[in-house]
């Protein structure tokens, strides 16, 4: 009985990508004391009890969406990371059914508690998460995409709660929305043998290696204008000389995603897009 439930528990840990979590939860926190700082009764963000509620359902959210995610996956993981398959393994797939519907509810109620926006912006993410994983993530770019946009929505969601310096958080959205959908693309790449296998149809598989590079690159541009027409709209220098600085460790993560040409290679570009979508997180800080 111990032994089952100490894979149970490690099982949960592993599904539910704790650090992963705590970026979350980190970022949106974050944004409430760099960017918002107050609330419009004068309050300090950080004192107000319904932040923790929305921080604490985007992170149920979330657990519960890499749960679904790793449920409908199995197949598909088995010949992708065969040593990182948890569902069936180390956890019951009827357990993670449950634990998924729990946290969901769990969260949309929480939601409820902060207001009727809230609980259906929740509401929406978390039906998004499960489309996502039992059918968007099979076709071509939309998973990707659905993925970013409910990522950058996790960040603007905290200047629209306390409806403040919203352009400033947008600009941080935005960030989170573009680097997170080349990191998806790329964990595509990296995933494209056991995707084909399986009947996916993923922008590697239906437009070939060359042309899923081509568009990471397009999104890239797109990205940096995106940055430069808000960041002119802010007229913050602070963020002109973050920005300016993190461009050039970008076009290095760019000149790794051209140069890439191996598995191991997008699994590295996966990790560095974490550690810039982090840098990014903390440069609020300097605002």
């Amino acid at each position: 009985m111990t032994a089952e439930r100490t894979i149970s528990i490690r099982g949960l840990f592993r599904i539910s990508r704790p650090i992963n979590l705590l970026m979350v939860g980190f970022a949106q926190l974050m944004t409430a004391y760099f960017l918002v700082g107050t609330t419009n009764s004068g309050l300090p963000a950080l004192q107000d009890y319904k932040l923790y509620l929305i921080v604490f359902s985007t992170m149920l959210i979330t657990a519960a969406g890499y749960m679904i995610n790793d449920y409908y996956d199995v197949k598909i993981d088995y010949v992708n990371r065969p040593q990182n398959v948890v569902v069936g393994k180390g956890i019951k797939r009827r357990v993670v059914i449950f634990l998924h519907t729990v946290l969901n509810f769990t969260a949309i109620g929480l939601g409820l508690l902060v207001s009727p926006s809230i609980a259906l912006i929740n509401f929406v993410a978390a039906f998004l998460l499960w489309l996502y994983s039992n059918q968007l993530k099979r076709e071509p770019f939309i998973g990707n995409f659905t993925v970013a946009l409910l990522t950058g929505i996790s960040i603007y969601l905290i200047g629209y709660y306390f409806q403040k310096s919203e352009l400033l958080v947008l600009t941080y959205a935005i960030f989170a929305f573009f680097l997170n959908l080349i990191r998806e693309i790329i964990k595509d790449i990296e995933d494209r043998q056991g995707d084909r296998k399986h009947g996916c149809r993923t922008l590697p598989i239906v437009l070939g290696f060359r042309k899923t590079k081509a568009v990471i690159f397009l999104i890239a541009a797109i990205f940096v204008c995106a940055i430069l027409v808000v960041t002119f709209k802010l007229n913050r220098p602070m963020i002109f000389i973050y920005f300016g600085g993190l461009g050039i460790f970008f076009s290095y993560f760019m000149y790794r995603i051209y140069m890439a040409d191996r598995k191991d290679h997008f699994t590295k570009l996966s990790t560095m897009a974490k550690v810039l979508m982090l840098v990014g997180t903390i440069s609020m800080g300097l605002l």
